[in-house]
């Protein structure tokens, strides 16, 4: 049975968005490495030692929720450097998130986010025909918010007491969208910021 999101190679100038593998999972634990990035209390970076289980349950959450992950290959060096995926997907009404993003620190706040965003935005609404596409974030991870707006996505609202983390912590959670019919302006704008590099996000 054919599924809404197939598997998917996605090229930018760059990064290489490719269709996560077991065999990622090397290049994925000296990314999370590269600043620590586990120790994020509000967002969720696996440890290295975890990297492997994260990996595994984003492909069961593939086969059995029609999500789809990637890896984020850095073309210069060739080398793995985070990832992300479509997830919370919604087939019968053309509804996704993007979310799951995390790169090694030092490719943040490069340009690279915003050029993954316009990949997997392009193919969202001019592949798949999505009518929305959504982006998550912790209420205290402010660098977030401020990148997912940056990209032209609007604010939603929040998700109060919304999920609980293993420790028992209650997470709000701010919801921001794309619409289809807001992606054309959305898609020039990321096009502008990409043709100057410092301007990205």
């Amino acid at each position: 049975m054919s599924r809404w999101i197939e598997p998917v190679t996605l090229e930018g100038r760059q990064v290489v968005l490719e269709p996560l593998r077991a065999e990622h999972v090397d290049d994925l634990t000296e990314a999370t490495r590269d600043g620590e990035l586990w120790r994020l209390w509000y967002t969720f970076v696996p440890a290295p030692e975890a990297v492997a289980e994260y990996v595994s349950a984003a492909l069961a959450r593939r086969d059995q929720q029609g999500e789809m992950p990637f890896a984020v290959r850095h073309r210069d060096s060739g080398k793995v450097i985070g990832s992300t995926r479509f997830c919370h997907v919604d087939e019968d009404n053309h509804r996704l998130e993007v979310g799951y993003t995390w790169y090694a620190r030092r490719f943040q706040r490069s340009g690279l986010n915003t050029e993954c965003k316009r990949l997997l935005l392009g193919h969202a609404f001019e592949a798949l025909d999505a009518i929305a596409v959504e982006f998550r974030t912790h209420w205290h991870n402010r660098t977030s918010r401020q990148a997912i707006a940056r990209l032209g996505a609007k604010q939603d609202g929040v998700l109060r007491n919304h999920t609980r983390s293993a420790d028992g912590v209650y997470r709000d959670t701010v919801v921001f969208s794309i619409i289809n019919l807001e992606w054309p302006a959305v898609r020039r704008n990321l096009d502008f910021l990409l043709d100057v590099p410092d301007r990205g996000v």
